[in-house]
């Protein structure tokens, strides 16, 4: 039985991770931060173990991860903001690349040595289209996501000897509540220009990592699989 560590996972895209490794058969870990309710009702509904760790601390990350040993790490921990460039302060800038990038460090750097040791691992990053294509309104945002496939990219190339995998999901606009934000007129024109005239679904996103997971992409590395309706082609 392999081990799956999924940051940020009471909610969203990491609860639908969570659900579907669980239910075939893996053991499952996953971090929360402030989701205190969320995290226990979906630990009881499929028995993963929930961790209450704040990924962009690095205390906290050692303390409560560097023991666990991970055979398969989805780094999905992540937060997001819109705002005008002028509006970004200094605060928000690094409170955005704290979490989004120094987190997906720090977890990778806690876990990997069992993967190097037993010469086995995946390693699966959550960047966004942003990331890829830049949004207005969210620079510190899509700089951030960015930042997360040339993490991605790099590390691909420096594990790859281990036999160990590291790629990244990048998706499109998903009903998650990271986009609660945006107002029923911003979702139909977002609709309106995905060419399969829809919003992403949370298991669209976990369809690509189970796969990414999974041994039939084992030779797959160093890649960014988008999850965006072909928005972005």
């Amino acid at each position: 039985m392999k081990n799956v560590l999924i940051t940020g996972g009471s909610r969203g895209i990491g609860a639908r991770c969570v659900r579907d490794f669980s239910d075939l058969g893996y053991r499952v870990y996953f971090t929360y931060n402030k989701s205190d309710k969320d995290a226990r009702i979906l630990s009881e509904q499929t028995g993963a173990v929930a961790i209450k760790c704040d990924v962009s601390d690095s205390c906290d990350v050692t303390e409560k991860l560097s023991k666990l040993s991970v055979d398969i790490l989805v780094n999905n921990a992540g937060i997001s903001q819109i705002k005008m460039m002028q509006d970004i302060t200094e605060e928000d800038w690094d409170r955005m690349f704290s979490v989004n990038v120094k987190g997906m460090f720090l977890t990778s750097k806690a876990v990997m040595g069992n993967m190097i040791r037993n010469k086995w691992g995946r390693i699966i990053n959550i960047s966004s289209m942003w990331g890829e294509v830049g949004a207005s309104c969210e620079v510190h945002y899509s700089a951030s996501k960015a930042a997360v496939i040339g993490f991605t990219k790099a590390l691909a190339k420096e594990l790859a000897p281990s036999n160990i995998t590291v790629n990244c999901v990048s998706p499109g606009v998903i009903m998650t509540d990271m986009n609660r934000e945006l107002t029923e007129i911003d979702l139909e024109n977002l609709c309106n220009e995905t060419p399969l005239m829809r919003i992403g679904d949370v298991s669209d996103v976990s369809g690509a990592v189970m796969y990414l997971a999974d041994e039939k992409a084992s030779f797959i590395t160093g890649t960014v699989i988008p999850v965006n309706g072909g928005i972005v082609i």
